[in-house]
């Protein structure tokens, strides 16, 4: 993904009228997510940044997931929350699954979990996709931005007030 697709420019014109912030938590898409949003035209004024928490003692212990199981969408909704708060940002996805060739968890590759924290209103998706690894990721990609794209329009109206706070201040000082 060397150039951001329409989608992925459509939503970063969506994300800079609403005047959001977007960060990004990923397991299965191992970094590609936050890519393709770096990618996108004044990602800089819009994307916070993006951890790619493959291990589970990486979502346990920097996101805040509950440990057990991380092929599930409480995993991916705790994903998001998570980053959302570490990173500042307005808008948190999280995303984990399997891409395969072979199930983990009990869960059968293609399946694909995936949150979106907007301020206290998470959305979670699962879904199901056919193909090589390579082909779940770029699928997972896809809906994601799509998702994105709807959560945007739903829950950050270009006229919403934002806080914006001096770096070192604490909020609500």
């Amino acid at each position: 993904m060397n150039t951001p697709t329409s989608q992925v420019r459509e939503l970063a014109e969506r994300i800079t009228e609403a005047d959001a912030t977007i960060a990004v938590a990923e397991s299965l898409t191992g970094g590609q997510l936050s890519s393709a949003l770096a990618a996108a035209p004044d990602a800089s004024d819009w994307f916070r940044g993006g951890l790619v928490a493959y291990a589970p003692e990486v979502k346990f212990d920097v996101l805040g997931v509950t440990p057990g199981p991380v092929v599930t969408a409480q995993c991916a909704e705790e994903m998001a929350t998570g980053i959302e708060g570490l990173l500042t940002a307005r808008v948190g996805v999280g995303v984990t699954g399997v891409g395969g060739p072979d199930p983990e968890e009990g869960r059968p590759a293609g399946t694909v979990f995936a949150a979106v924290s907007t301020q206290g209103r998470v959305v979670v998706r699962e879904w199901h996709f056919d193909g090589e690894p390579e082909e779940v990721l770029e699928q997972t990609i896809d809906a994601i931005i799509r998702l994105l794209q709807a959560e945007v329009d739903t829950s950050l109206p270009a006229e919403a007030i934002v806080h914006r706070f001096e770096p070192g201040a604490r909020p609500g000082t």
